[in-house]
């Protein structure tokens, strides 16, 4: 008797519910602006960090695996240029990164991700303003 009453109940109360419709959403305005890639000072590092052998072999197999295009060899080399804008806390640590867009998104994240464990400890707070962008460069090359 108890399931009957219940069912009646939850009928009636399905009766008298309307269903509601959320407002429209507008979309947001695209407020992103270009970085001046050139106006950016240099991350000022103690010991400019170097990619090792193994960093540029996982570049180069990353290039590979994706299908990125690739730059021209040049003198038997291929180079590949990143450069990551970097954000300086006041504790003089990193606290964000934008990788310049190369074409090949895992690529662009790792050397954003290098760039925080190279700048841990390894820049000159006398040369860093907090709260201030700064443009690290990575190369990674092998050869052609």
């Amino acid at each position: 008797m108890m399931a009957l009453a219940l069912l009646g109940l939850t009928a009636q109360l399905a009766q008298g519910i309307s269903p509601v419709t959320p407002p429209p959403v507008a979309p947001l305005p695209q407020t992103r602006s270009p970085i001046d890639w050139q106006a950016l000072p240099p991350l000022p590092y103690r010991y400019t960090p170097r990619p090792t052998a193994r960093m540029n072999a996982f570049v180069q197999s990353e290039f590979a695996r994706s299908g990125c295009p690739l730059p021209e060899p040049s003198t038997g080399r291929v180079q590949v240029q990143v450069d990551v804008a970097v954000l300086i806390g006041e504790d003089h640590v990193v606290r964000a990164t934008i990788p310049r867009a190369i074409a090949c998104p895992t690529v662009e994240q790792y050397a954003a991700g290098l760039v925080v464990s190279y700048a841990r400890g390894n820049l000159v707070p006398r040369f860093v303003n907090a709260g201030s962008w700064y443009r690290a460069v990575l190369v990674f090359d092998w050869a052609a």
